[in-house]
């Protein structure tokens, strides 16, 4: 049987713990409800959760690997103007799991699409598939819930 050693003892080994990823956590309140938001880094995927009261309903993936953004890019004007809020043509969400209803489908991979693209725009080298869930208690298309939500996602980025 191996010698018991106490935690107080200087034979006890200094493991330095790194984990393979990074998490980031933000929390707000998004059309009246609170929100959390939890980004977490993997090697190969960046994972977003997005909750309301503990739901988790929707799982929409958007790789940034695609081969070559589209020629629609280039003829997209670029600037500080509101067209630079558009999410990139080339992105491509595909609804894992959920989006029951087409409003919470188009609703999800809209903020799907919005948050890849300030992704690759941060880091234009990142090639790792954008892994979004969703819980949202109402999937609306209102502006300002909209802008909000963004803002407290781009908080865990």
């Amino acid at each position: 049987m191996p010698p018991v050693i106490s935690p107080e003892s200087s034979q006890v080994p200094q493991v330095p713990v790194t984990y393979p990823a990074v998490t980031k956590q933000a929390a707000g309140i998004v059309g009246g409800t609170l929100t959390n938001v939890i980004s977490t880094s993997f090697s190969d995927r960046i994972m977003i959760a997005i909750t309301q009261a503990g739901r988790l309903a929707q799982w929409i993936q958007v790789p940034l690997d695609s081969p070559i953004p589209s020629l629609a890019d280039q003829y997209l004007p670029s600037g500080d103007d509101d067209s630079s809020l558009l999410p990139m043509s080339h992105l491509t969400p595909k609804t894992l799991l959920g989006g029951s209803t087409s409003e919470r489908e188009i609703v999800g991979q809209l903020y799907a699409t919005q948050i890849a693209s300030a992704i690759a725009t941060r880091n234009p080298e990142e090639k790792r598939t954008i892994l979004v869930g969703f819980g949202l208690s109402k999937y609306e298309a209102n502006r300002d819930v909209f802008y909000d939500m963004i803002d407290l996602i781009l908080k865990c980025l």
